[in-house]
């Protein structure tokens, strides 16, 4: 097979297909290519390059914190439509320069080299070429998911330790309460995190005295004596109790007069109080980026679970 039929083969399937799938294409067509020499490969062969751009990916993803500084890279919006422009094309310096003036942002050539094409490089979303930027095969996936948030900045801190992103995860199946955080968030955050999120409309919660329900005791109420107002306040409290403020919108009562007769029910030993935990649960807005991120941290699991049984492959096959 020649050099430029594997370069066919693999135009239109970088933004259809998963990561996985592309990487065995290429160790596919690997195999079934015979080259007159190994200098050939390496200099000729876009599936030997993309070969070691997975390679250098590998290394770049085994460091403690690669996650986090994906994350924090992508929170800037000038790197994520540099990201698109070149996932689309190779681009020159100068040409990258004269695209973002188009959208409004002046920079100087070595300030878009160092402040938004060198982070993309160091976490293995572009590489350089002959003067040439363009996007990785991770890069060109990333892109796909993230093309439609480049707004992510202005809504997570830029330079953090991620835990709002844990925090969205956390919750993007089923509601949490604070001390589900403890353990995973440092204690001395999770408030602050939490305002935070519910400040740009993220995550959402209740009231506070929606949090304290009434709940009938066992006591006997046909040996009670009721007010006609303190009955029907008392059979409207449901067996898996009611907030006072659910109760007022049932039984049609001010909230001061139901809060008045509740207290007259809990001196008859009637009525008992108990707190449920305030819990935090995702907006509509909250769901859209908690699931977005999910698909990130999937294309990043993959692409480091992929590219390390890429290269076992290879070391095994040299022994």
């Amino acid at each position: 097979m020649t050099i430029e039929n594997h370069e066919t083969t693999l135009e239109g399937t970088e933004e259809t297909a998963s990561l996985t799938s592309i990487i065995k294409q290429l160790e596919q067509n690997c195999k079934n290519c015979h080259t007159l020499t190994p200098l050939t490969c390496v200099t000729n062969c876009k599936i030997w390059e993309q070969k070691n751009e997975m390679r250098d990916l590998y290394e770049k993803m085994k460091t403690p914190n690669f996650m986090t500084n994906l994350l924090n890279t992508l929170k800037n919006k000038r790197r994520l439509q540099i990201l698109d422009l070149i996932s689309k094309s190779k681009q020159s310096m100068l040409r990258l320069q004269k695209e973002l003036k188009a959208l409004g942002y002046y920079h100087s050539q070595q300030t878009i080299a160092q402040e938004y094409i060198k982070p993309l490089i160091d976490v293995g979303l572009a590489k350089e070429n002959q003067n040439l930027y363009s996007a990785t095969l991770f890069g060109c996936q990333l892109n796909e998911i993230i093309k439609n948030n480049h707004d992510i900045g202005n809504t997570l801190p830029a330079h953090s330790e991620c835990y709002e992103e844990i925090v969205l995860d956390m919750m993007l199946n089923k509601p949490k309460t604070y001390e589900d955080f403890e353990g995973i968030i440092p204690t001395k955050s999770i408030a602050r995190i939490l305002n935070r999120l519910q400040k740009v409309n993220l995550i959402e919660t209740t009231k506070e005295n929606d949090y304290v329900f009434f709940f009938r005791t066992r006591r006997d109420s046909h040996k009670a004596r009721f007010s006609p107002t303190e009955e029907r306040i008392y059979q409207n409290i449901s067996e898996e109790g009611i907030s006072a403020r659910k109760l007022c919108e049932k039984t049609k009562i001010s909230l001061r007069r139901t809060y008045k007769y509740l207290r007259r029910l809990k001196g008859k030993k009637l009525v008992f109080t108990r707190k449920k935990p305030k819990t935090y649960k995702l907006t509509a807005k909250g769901i859209q980026l908690a699931s977005m991120l999910r698909e990130l941290h999937d294309l990043a699991l993959e692409a480091f679970k992929i590219t390390a049984q890429t290269i076992n492959k290879t070391k095994n096959t040299k022994h």
